[in-house]
């Protein structure tokens, strides 16, 4: 797709690799419409957006609400007389040890990390549908690749929307409307390492998020569909050779770097 004016919502965009995104894709021209709970970083960001496209503009939602998540879209859509594109990035961390997941908190992830952007999606898709062009983007992360040790129910979610945008993007091979799928590993975040008490397992470098949103940009205007920012690829497709002697492996990794 063309990004210098499209019209692209995009969740989390307070933080993270959302907020370097709304700044990338206003940057090459599209009007973003910037969706996340916290207004006045919200703020901050629409106001860097709105240099390059003076359109930009927000929505305060707290994505744990599926149905005002919905509500969101279709106020988007209405706001800007169309959406090119959505891009469902907005995810909450859950370092938790697994015999200490709680049902609430799973249900909590879940409506975040997938619940919403499957309804999200769904919003938007019979909209483009309708209109005959369109492109949703979910970003999941190699956590929906991946175990990952103490993520248990991140992971659940992050698997979830893989699978669903691999069967939407089926469903849909004879459509108009695009779908793609993003992978983002270590990415410099808050979600990475600083949101929770519990230590990440992880101790190597990090990709500046500036840099992952430039990728995720680069990758809309592309034709594939799947796409690992870094390219972090080698590392999923070892697992599935001998999937617990990669599981042995991380976790003893994982008890080193607590040690």
């Amino acid at each position: 797709m063309n990004l210098d004016g499209a019209r692209i919502l995009v969740t989390g965009a307070s933080s993270g690799i959302g907020a370097a995104l709304a700044r990338e894709l206003a940057g090459r021209g599209a009007t973003v419409g910037c969706v996340a709970r916290r207004a006045q970083r919200l703020e901050e960001v629409v106001r860097d957006c709105r240099l390059h496209t003076p359109g930009s503009r927000l929505w305060v939602a707290d994505l744990a609400d599926v149905a005002r998540a919905e509500e969101v879209v279709r106020q988007a859509w209405d706001a800007f007389g169309h959406l090119d594109a959505l891009v469902n990035n907005a995810a909450i961390p859950d370092r938790t040890f697994v015999a200490d997941i709680t049902v609430e908190s799973l249900e909590r992830v879940m409506r975040v990390n997938f619940q919403s952007p499957v309804a999200m999606g769904q919003v938007a898709l019979r909209r483009m549908r309708e209109r005959g062009s369109g492109l949703i983007v979910n970003v999941s992360s190699l956590g929906g690749r991946l175990g990952i040790d103490r993520e248990a129910a991140y992971c659940s979610a992050k698997f979830a929307l893989c699978g669903w945008t691999e069967s939407m993007f089926m469903d849909l091979i004879d459509d108009p409307v695009d779908v793609k799928l993003i992978i983002p590993g270590p990415i410099d975040t808050e979600i990475w390492g600083h949101a929770t008490d519990e230590p990440n397992s992880y101790d190597g470098p990090l990709m500046p998020a500036a840099d992952c949103a430039a990728g995720i940009a680069d990758a809309m205007q592309g034709g594939a569909f799947e796409h690992y920012i870094p390219d972090m690829k080698p590392i999923a497709e070892h697992k599935t050779r001998d999937v617990e002697g990669f599981l042995r492996g991380a976790a003893a990794m994982a008890r080193e770097t607590r040690e």
